[in-house]
């Protein structure tokens, strides 16, 4: 039996704001001209999502302490902090992935917003539909989460051992199979992903990139979202903190991309990440990790990964 501690009514509400939140988004952040997006709309979006993250988590904390009790209130807030820290932390790996692409097809930063666009709601159907399968699964049987916590361990320590490895992407089977398969522009066409030429139907190389972008965003969510499954099975908690991590993706992106070299030791804090919550689900017959402890040790880990990184920098810069 799957628990949840949300009625019909919080889920009706919190799709409708995640559809009010993508249409201001696509109108508002960047409008619908293709422009470069600057560090400073980056960061003040990025500051939007997190604020409307935090205030998602004490509206949340107010209802269920009016309805559920104190204890269930902290409870489920702190569930709904460190699941979200875990997959907006893990989503900057994503990041790393998006810059080796678009930099690969030399995509013009003013298209590089489109694609993302598209991205984030590709990724949010698809998160959507594989936290329901995950849930159900675990709902069912149990004994898959320590599967889960082994898959973590194991993916943590390839990410640590191969954390300066960059994909070489002429291998990549799905590039390979649409150049194989597709007729491409040799260029691009604007914003377009598709092009008419002689009455004939071409694909542009920014349609390749997409494809290539919701690749990887697949490949992402089978590490994060069994993740989040060691703060919380409640679905509700599992959904929300994922869907505003990929909401403020977009924004992220723009604000780290012309600065990811500066932190290049963060991908081995994102393995320790993995490496904890995957330990911490190993280890939770025998000890469980209280919430606020493991949303401490998420949080410490990535912000000394990031302080490491600057200083490093900064000392081989001088």
């Amino acid at each position: 039996m799957i628990e949840t501690i949300a009625a019909g009514w919080m889920w009706a509400v919190f799709i409708v704001f995640v559809l009010a939140m993508l249409a201001v988004d696509l109108y508002v952040f960047g409008g619908r001209v293709a422009h470069r997006v600057t560090p400073r709309e980056a960061l003040a979006w990025s500051l939007v999502w997190v604020t409307l993250s935090f205030a998602f988590a004490g509206l949340l904390w107010w209802y269920l302490d009016g309805t559920a009790g104190r204890e269930v209130a902290n409870t489920k807030s702190l569930e709904f902090l460190t699941g979200y820290l875990i997959e907006k932390s893990l989503s900057v790996d994503n990041i790393f992935v998006f810059l080796m692409i678009f930099g690969y097809f030399a995509v013009p930063a003013e298209y590089q917003r489109r694609v993302l666009l598209y991205g984030v709601l590709g990724a949010i159907v698809l998160r959507a539909i594989m936290i329901l399968a995950g849930v159900w699964i675990v709902s069912m049987f149990h004994w898959v989460l320590y599967l889960f916590g082994a898959f973590l361990v194991v993916t943590g320590i390839k990410m640590f051992l191969f954390a300066e490895h960059k994909p070489d992407l002429e291998k990549n089977p799905v590039l390979r199979w649409m150049r194989g398969h597709l007729r491409i522009t040799p260029g691009f066409e604007g914003e377009r992903f598709f092009a008419h030429r002689d009455g004939v139907r071409y694909v542009t190389p920014l349609l390749l990139v997409l494809v290539l972008v919701e690749v990887s965003d697949i490949v992402f969510a089978v590490d994060s979202i069994p993740a989040i499954f060691a703060i919380t099975a409640d679905p509700f908690i599992v959904f929300t903190s994922n869907i505003f991590a990929i909401l403020g993706l977009r924004a992220l992106y723009f604000l780290l991309a012309d600065a990811a070299d500066r932190f290049h030791l963060l991908k081995y804090g994102l393995a320790l990440v993995l490496l904890f919550v995957g330990t911490k689900m190993l280890i939770a017959p025998w000890f469980k990790i209280p919430i606020a402890a493991a949303l401490g040790t998420v949080a410490a880990i990535i912000v000394t990964s990031m302080v490491l990184s600057l200083v490093r920098t900064r000392k081989h810069s001088g």
